[in-house]
């Protein structure tokens, strides 16, 4: 039976999914990072813009492509990591394993920013092909997550992404560029929808009240 999200400390989660007042433990403010829809906008937004990036500067150096995506894969590894703790227990390993994927495939990245298109193409759509497929399992298992068909939606978005630019058969590296600028564009929308969907969840947890959002 699926559950509203709460604090460790049994209670609900504030406006932001933030939950209980800081109290030092470090451990348990990565936690009360990780369990903020703003936080989730953030790595959103961390996918969203180097995608339009690319799409509107599709000529750039591959040097500044193969940055531009080390970079990303990097800061999406970090938002990942800290989102691990604000997980459960049996819901944090395949979390950990996309942190730890998405940080060695940024540093394959930026360690040889001369590659070809291709290898950045085959370093990303490995990464998006194993992260749908591990974050289709956490919304298949964990029956307590909110909105599990948002999250499922966006996994299989990832997986066909991951698909197609493994597959894409064209060598102009022009093309795969405009491919891997869409495919950033769409995986940053959907996960701006995850991130929605998780604060309509918490904001379903709030005592009747004024609207957060509306406060000074």
């Amino acid at each position: 039976m699926s559950r509203e999200p709460v604090s460790r400390a049994g209670q609900p989660y504030g406006p932001d999914g933030a939950g209980d007042s800081p109290t030092g433990d470090p451990a348990e403010e990565l936690a009360r990072l990780g369990r903020s829809w703003t936080w989730l906008l953030a790595s959103a937004l961390a996918t969203l813009v180097p995608g339009i990036l690319v799409l509107v500067w599709p000529d750039a150096t591959l040097h500044v492509l193969a940055v531009l995506i080390g970079l990303y894969l990097l800061v999406t590894g970090a938002f990942r990591f800290v989102a691990v703790f604000g997980r459960e227990g049996h819901e944090r390993l395949p979390g950990l394993l996309l942190a730890v994927l998405y940080v060695l495939a940024g540093v394959l990245s930026l360690r040889n920013p001369l590659q070809t298109i291709a290898a950045l193409s085959l370093i990303t759509g490995a990464v998006w092909l194993v992260s749908g497929i591990l974050t289709l399992y956490t919304a298949i298992s964990v029956t307590s997550l909110p909105h599990r068909g948002v999250v499922a939606a966006a996994a299989l978005l990832g997986i066909v992404a991951g698909i197609v630019v493994l597959a894409f058969p064209t060598e102009s590296a022009r093309a795969l560029t405009r491919l891997l600028g869409l495919w950033l564009v769409l995986l940053g929308v959907a996960e701006v929808a995850v991130a929605l969907a998780w604060r309509a969840a918490l904001r379903k947890t709030l005592p009747p009240g004024p609207d957060p959002d509306a406060t000074a």
